[in-house]
């Protein structure tokens, strides 16, 4: 008889033999910028989250220090919204002026700040895209994209996102980083991007729910799994050189098909639908929310991914540092 059990005997004998580990030094946290001033905005839909303006921003970013999280991924909120989103590429827009004031202070500068690139939080409409009788337009949009990316790059973004998922930006992007002479600059993609009912609390907190319509044009569809590595491959040879899976926990087998098929670091994207529903049981006592978050990251680690992206990430950081 094969006797399994033997290696599960102890937490020190499970702890010797576990094949995945969720380490500190790969969890993102993102951020929500707002305009204004003395703003500390909760997210109602996402316990625990808020939107700051840069004068309180380094309240939250100490909370980052403290846990030994080197990471996080910015989204802006502007006071002003148009039919083209000029406030994403505007060169003192709230992320260009958020980053900027991190990058000025020493003892945020080695913080690797990833800056998310759409149009929708700036847009007037909601869309990713520019819009011409009902229709978001794929090629009329990539060069505001490529000048956002390249705005961010010069305020000191040390990563480029697009999240747009227009067809050829990750190529304009890139195109339009190199000319500008960044070169170094990594583009980290939302390749595996889907149309995703999990998106909802993180629209409340970014306000960048379309006033029409769907992404269902631009965004993939849940059921296709082989479209997503199409997606990958597009966007690995247009330049990409990370990429995101989004949402995370029904979509690890996009995590783990990507993960055979590609040597690239993969970002599993632990969206803010999937954080709400874990706060929203836990609030009521039906689960016990660290075990049931640190089972997720694993769960993630297991399928793939190299980095989460996830709003659990303070939390889980102190989890992870008690357990060491």
């Amino acid at each position: 008889m094969e006797r399994m059990r033997r290696l599960r005997v102890s937490p020190a004998m499970r702890s010797l033999v576990r094949e995945n580990h969720v380490r500190v030094d790969e969890l993102i946290y993102p951020i929500f910028v707002i305009e204004g001033n003395h703003i500390c905005n909760p997210v109602d839909s996402m316990p625990g989250i808020c939107q700051y303006s840069i004068d309180r921003l380094g309240e939250e970013l100490d909370r980052v220090l403290e846990a030994g999280i080197t990471g996080i991924l910015l989204f802006g909120i502007p006071a002003h919204k148009d039919e083209v989103g000029s406030g994403a590429y505007d060169d003192h827009g709230i992320v260009q002026e958020a980053i900027r004031f991190m990058k000025s202070a020493e003892k945020y500068r080695g913080l690797i700040v990833i800056a998310d690139v759409c149009l929708c939080e700036y847009t007037s409409h909601g869309h990713c895209g520019l819009i011409r009788d009902g229709i978001i337009l794929n090629d009329e949009t990539l060069p505001l994209l490529a000048k956002t990316a390249v705005s961010y790059a010069a305020a000191g973004a040390d990563i480029i996102a697009p999240s747009d998922m227009m067809d050829g930006r990750v190529g304009a992007i890139r195109e339009a980083l190199d000319e500008a002479g960044f070169l170094q600059i990594p583009i980290m993609a939302y390749s595996a991007k889907f149309a995703s009912s999990f998106y909802g609390p993180f629209r409340d907190a970014a306000h960048s729910a379309p006033g029409f319509g769907d992404r269902k044009t631009y965004q993939m569809d849940p059921a296709n799994g082989r479209e997503a590595m199409r997606e990958v491959e597009a966007d690995l040879l247009e330049g990409a050189d990370i990429i995101i899976a989004k949402p995370a926990m029904a979509y690890m087998d996009v995590i783990r098909d990507i993960s055979a098929d590609y040597n690239v670091p993969i970002a599993a994207y632990n969206v803010s639908g999937e954080y709400s529903m874990v706060k929203a049981a836990a609030a009521n006592g039906w689960i016990d929310e660290r075990k049931i978050v640190m089972e997720i990251l694993t769960g993630l680690k297991r399928a793939g991914a190299k980095m989460i992206i996830t709003y659990h990430a303070l939390d889980a950081a102190g989890w992870i540092k008690e357990g060491e």
